[in-house]
């Protein structure tokens, strides 16, 4: 098993980046479309250094390429990396945030599938690591966006069409780009942990630094990571209005210079045309899911215990179903090493989904 116990500090740290990024990530696609259809030159310019195609290490593409044509529903995966920001370094990072987005042209509908950064899963194209268990956010530390796009497919048997990978630093320049953002606070508060950053109940504009202090804040809201989770979900959504509606935009040089160096995607100038022409109604109508995991100390039999999320196997069903249905594909059982381990806990009286942080044993580690 890949992951020891962490502090508690560094884990808490790395689950306030990763819930950042989730803001910045389905926004960058539809406003660099927006950018494509009314910017032509400098936009395609700067959208060919972003482009990067997934490929495993023996140079197959992972992705499900489809024609973009507006006729046919498309999925991406989002990933949002803790690098780029609070001084973070790798190269890669992990992948703290994960959407899985699928757009319905024909019905004008977005859905944003949310993925639990530390649910238990198994590794793919990840050198040393595929076939192991590891957290699902760490796939991309081992083997980069194909890493990632091919674990999810494995885990929840979906086509995945197209990708972007977005990093911490480019979030609030975007914010800045679009003018800022209208949000509606609910309640007023003061959290240490954002700065010590104020806001006082009602609707109001903010600036980059202000959405990310917005969104950042769990510990002095009631409703805890569910309230926090609710403002990245109104964040998300205020980005994706203010730049679908913009008719201009003063600074678009340096939004253009800041997505080239924040943003990776298999997304090509012509896609990103053929979204904005075609696909772009569909982010006026958004739908948020979630795959809802528990808590759970995941043990090897080595007496090494690491805090995961593990969803039980009708929730990880449901949400396959869901995509799938999305898609226009017929439901599937799922299968695989998670599945099996989610039978023998249960076989063995682990009360998943339960609550209380159970331990939860893999009876068939590598």
């Amino acid at each position: 098993m890949a992951d020891k116990r962490r502090g508690e500090k560094q884990d808490h740290q790395r689950h306030l980046i990763g819930k950042l990024v989730m803001m910045a990530v389905l926004a960058v696609a539809f406003l660099a479309a927006g950018y494509a259809a009314r910017l032509w030159t400098q936009t395609k310019t700067a959208v060919a250094k972003t482009y990067e195609v997934a490929k495993t290490k023996e140079g197959k593409t992972v992705t499900y390429h489809s024609a973009i044509d507006g006729t046919k529903p498309l999925s991406i995966l989002l990933l949002g990396t803790d690098t780029g920001a609070f001084g973070r370094t790798e190269t890669n990072g992990r992948t703290d945030a994960m959407i899985l987005v699928t757009i319905d042209p024909k019905a004008q509908h977005t859905t944003m599938t949310s993925l639990p950064r530390d649910m238990l899963s198994v590794m793919a194209d990840s050198g040393d690591m595929t076939g192991q268990f590891a957290k699902l956010n760490a796939a991309y530390a081992y083997g980069g966006a194909s890493a990632s796009i091919q674990t999810v497919h494995d885990y929840l048997n979906v086509p995945i069409n197209k990708y972007v990978v977005v990093n911490m630093s480019g979030l609030a320049k975007i914010v800045d780009a679009v003018g800022g953002i209208d949000i509606d606070v609910k309640f007023g508060w003061t959290d240490k942990d954002v700065g010590n950053q104020t806001f006082v109940k009602g609707k109001q504009h903010v600036n980059g630094k202000r959405a990310l202090a917005y969104a950042r804040m769990r510990h002095e809201d009631p409703e805890g990571d569910n309230g926090r989770a609710k403002r990245q979900q109104e964040v998300i959504e205020a980005i994706v209005k203010k730049a679908l509606s913009a008719s201009s935009l003063s600074n678009y040089e340096n939004v253009m210079a800041s997505l080239s160096s924040t943003m990776r995607t298999d997304l090509s100038f012509d896609d990103l045309l053929a979204i904005a022409a075609k696909y772009r109604a569909a982010a006026s109508n958004i739908t948020k899911d979630a795959i809802k995991a528990t808590g759970a100390w995941v043990t090897d039999g080595s007496g090494m215990q690491s805090a995961y999320q593990v969803a039980t196997t009708a929730e990880l069903q449901r949400v396959s179903d869901a995509i799938r249905k999305e898609l226009g594909l017929a439901s599937v059982p799922l299968t695989g090493k998670v599945i099996e381990e989610n039978k023998l806990n249960a076989a063995n009286g682990m009360p998943l989904g339960d609550g209380g942080n159970p331990i939860y044993t893999l009876y068939n580690v590598q």
